[in-house]
């Protein structure tokens, strides 16, 4: 090969990598996609683009498992509102659950505790999910009395007419 023909390779060489560096991102993500980018495109604002509302996993009338610290305590129920303060729900104590499944099923009164929990007491809120072939808390109550865990906590904080609805000859 001639001394021109390889100065004209290198000359290519040099802005073909000029071209390049002009379109390249500031990241140095190696292997990545979208390292290239045109040097006339837009940046669309992600912030203004319309999003349709997801729903919120711990938006109040989700069932939650709460584990507090100081001192170390777990309770089941229902959210009613989370905010930056801390968590507010009707529930019971982790450790009763079974009693609570009993009384409900023979139908005796039963008042779940409303409580309020300060931030820097919760240590973590778990969605109260199955665990593979697991049920979760809330499919082993129905599954046990017959009953919505999520409306039969809801309803206990509406007042209601005197009298208590039966379900069935006693």
């Amino acid at each position: 090969m001639s001394q021109a023909g390889s100065r004209n390779i290198g000359r290519r060489f040099l802005l073909d990598g000029a071209r390049n560096r002009a379109r390249q991102l500031q990241s140095s993500g190696r292997g990545g996609d979208n390292r290239y980018m045109l040097k006339g495109s837009r940046q669309v604002d992600i912030g203004s683009a319309p999003q349709t509302p997801a729903r919120a996993p711990f938006s109040p009338g989700s069932m939650v498992v709460v584990t507090l610290g100081n001192p170390r305590d777990k309770f089941w129920g229902m959210v009613l509102a989370l905010a930056p303060e801390g968590l507010s729900m009707s529930g019971i104590e982790l450790a009763s659950f079974e009693d609570f499944v009993v009384m409900v099923k023979d139908g005796e009164s039963f008042s779940p505790a409303v409580v309020f929990f300060p931030m820097h007491r919760i240590e973590r809120i778990d969605l109260d999910l199955p665990d593979g072939s697991l049920p979760s808390l809330s499919q082993r109550f129905s599954a046990k009395t017959g009953l919505d865990p999520a409306t039969l906590l809801d309803r206990t904080l509406t007042p209601r007419s005197a009298g208590r609805p039966t379900e069935g000859p006693a």
